[in-house]
């Protein structure tokens, strides 16, 4: 039986850690007036970071990922709710997170939500991009200021 919080905490978490960031995000864009890089620097990293805290959530059963799979019986097999299988592996991969449940009858099932992996390597590609456009501007156009005049 799948509960709620197994449903609905993922994208629940992703919302929330999303939301504690845009104050912060937008009284530095406000005070700061970063360039448009920096700005999509910030926010791949922001979102890589919400990916992995959102696939993560599942991690917390990467201490007894049985129980995110199925449900103990009571002699202590694993079965998968309303069905006949029990469960005979299971594999867990920390990066991306990941939690693959492995059934008697050859099929196997993936317990992370199907956008964490994309929304955290779309972040992570993102913010590096930027990054290496800003180091690459700063190669080029040395470390002058905003505001400030470079010498020729």
């Amino acid at each position: 039986m799948v509960s709620l919080f197994a449903t609905f905490g993922p994208p629940a978490i992703t919302v929330l850690l999303f939301a504690v960031g845009v104050v912060p995000y937008a009284l530095w864009v406000t005070q700061r007036n970063p360039s448009r890089p920096t700005r999509w620097a910030v926010i791949g990293t922001a979102a890589a970071i919400a990916a992995y805290g959102a696939g993560t959530v599942y991690g917390l059963a990467f201490t007894n990922p049985l129980d995110v799979c199925a449900d103990p019986t009571g002699d202590g097999v694993y079965m998968d709710a309303g069905r006949d299988y029990h469960l005979t592996s299971v594999s867990v991969d920390s990066f991306p997170p990941s939690i693959t449940c492995h059934w008697s009858s050859g099929y196997s099932t993936e317990e992370v939500w199907f956008w964490v992996g994309p929304l955290l390597h779309a972040g992570v590609a993102c913010s590096l991009v930027c990054s290496a456009l800003l180091l690459i501007h700063r190669c080029r156009y040395g470390k002058a200021r905003p505001g400030k005049e470079v010498e020729a």
